[in-house]
């Protein structure tokens, strides 16, 4: 049905929309969608074969311009590598730290704009992001890798989705790659004392006891200094965090300034030389910044700890106390040893010459010190595990939990906070007590485990269920561990 003529002498209101044939024999049709970032009214143009096409299309136009979901003008441009690239370097980089730009970089430059990028934004799909983690895991890519690259694309498309250059994020409608987390299984009270007598014997080894007692984090223990720790008052305070960064190139030309470090083949079957055989360098590779002439930006750096929470003050133990006043003494002999040399920063852990100490280093002298312990391998940060499992026995409630091991969310609990094999037996005893016991004698006294422990874990559980987690995922599960 053809549509009506307006009256002779008569105009359409100001920003309705307009169809007319036109000098082509095409249909044609402008929508007022909005205003543009100049002010200038945003008029959006359709031309189709026949009126009833350009009908239909400026009909649904004008739906989405009420409905608030029009897309904005110019984003039928923008190509994923084109939106990948503005938010990392535009968006992120001002606004996050330095470590994590580095894995939204590597995800975005190495696997999501080469994988999506010729796609237009608007017509990705999360089949198109499916396929391309199944493509990664075929390559060898490890489980981690492939989740980061997820999460990479649904933090970069939501930020498209607020701005409106999408009308749903493609990513979070993905299925995300399974990752299956390591069982982490903090040392036992046994194995701790046993590390705790062995550091007492080591330098710097009052490090690994406040891991063990304060649950810091690597970079906040590193990043100690004596102006942040009141001895008299047994306090500590963490600011402030060590961090290792990436040197980068300074020169022009990155992949010559390395060609005496490029791998050009793989390692062989035999190889004997590495632990584990870095792959070989591609053809254009521009690492090896740390042998730049020029390099810049990267070493050990003092940085901002993880998050506010993260700025914390915790208590001191006293038999820490007298072990950190113990080493004091023990630097200050260094430091007058070391004469000329010491590069005084104030670090309580600090190499022979004052310098901090290196991430990497501190690795290697924990496996020892395992290994001189006799007790079996850890992680590092499964000494973190160890101090919030130590509180949780000791019925510490969980706002205080939180408040020590420097934790915003009350969630986060649930993958630190393990239930020791001696509060299952006990809470086993109990239920055995109460369906099996003298039912006939009336209980003198309440359980001994402690319903302020079970209520605890209750609280714990209640307040991580009704968090929100990163990437909607649930954190694993509280463990039973041995």
């Amino acid at each position: 049905m053809p549509r009506k003529k307006r009256l002779e002498g008569t105009r359409a209101p100001n920003g309705a929309s307009s169809i007319y044939l036109g000098k082509d024999g095409k249909w044609h049709g402008r929508v007022t969608m909005g205003v543009l970032d100049n002010g200038k009214p945003d008029r959006r143009h359709v031309e189709r074969a026949t009126e009833a096409e350009v009908v239909s299309k400026v009909r649904e136009l004008e739906r989405l311009r009420d409905s608030g979901k029009a897309p904005k003008a110019g984003s039928q441009t923008w190509t994923v590598e084109k939106w990948l690239t503005h938010w990392v370097e535009t968006i992120a980089a001002p606004s996050v730290r330095e470590n994590t730009l580095a894995g939204y970089r590597t995800a975005v430059y190495k696997h999501l704009i080469p994988g999506l990028g010729a796609h237009r934004l608007r017509k990705l799909e999360p089949e198109h992001l499916e396929k391309l983690y199944v493509k990664l895991a075929d390559r060898g890519a490890k489980p981690g890798t492939v989740h980061q690259v997820h999460r990479t694309a649904k933090t970069a498309f939501n930020v498209a989705l607020e701005r409106g250059r999408l009308d749903t994020n493609p990513a979070k409608l993905a299925k995300s790659p399974r990752l299956d987390e390591d069982e982490i299984v903090p040392l036992t009270a046994v194995e701790a004392k046993r590390v705790l007598a062995a550091a007492r014997g080591r330098r710097n080894g009052a490090r690994f006891v406040i891991a063990l007692a304060l649950g810091l984090r690597r970079g906040e223990a590193l990043g100690l200094k004596w102006s942040r720790i009141d001895l008299d008052a047994g306090l500590l305070r963490t600011p402030r965090q060590l961090q290792r960064h990436k040197w980068k190139h300074g020169c022009d030309d990155p992949h010559r300034c390395g060609e005496r470090l490029h791998k050009v083949k793989p390692c062989p079957d035999a190889c004997t030389r590495h632990a584990k055989c870095p792959p070989a360098c591609p053809e254009d590779c521009a690492r090896h910044a740390s042998s730049c002439p020029k390099r810049h930006g990267g070493g050990l750096r003092e940085v901002d700890v993880k998050s506010k929470a993260g700025r914390r003050t915790v208590g001191i133990p006293k038999p820490l106390l007298e072990l950190l006043r113990a080493h004091r003494a023990a630097q200050d002999e260094e430091r007058e040893f070391a004469g000329t040399e010491w590069q005084e920063g104030g670090w309580v852990f600090a190499q022979p010459t004052g310098r901090p100490l290196d991430p990497r280093a501190d690795h290697d002298e924990w496996k020892a010190l395992l290994a001189e312990a006799e007790v079996r391998d850890a992680r590092l940060h499964d000494a973190r595990h160890t101090a919030a499992t130590m509180l949780l026995v000791l019925k510490v409630p969980l706002p205080a939990i939180m408040e020590i091991m420097g934790w915003g969310d009350a969630a986060v609990a649930k993958r630190y906070v393990h239930v020791p094999d001696e509060v299952v037996s006990e809470i086993a005893g109990q239920v055995g007590d109460f369906l099996w016991g003298d039912t006939a004698r009336p209980q003198s006294s309440p359980p001994s485990t402690d319903a302020s422990l079970i209520n605890q874990l209750q609280r714990l559980l209640d307040a991580a269920k009704a968090s929100d987690t990163p990437d909607d995922e649930d954190p694993p599960p509280l463990r039973v561990v041995s």
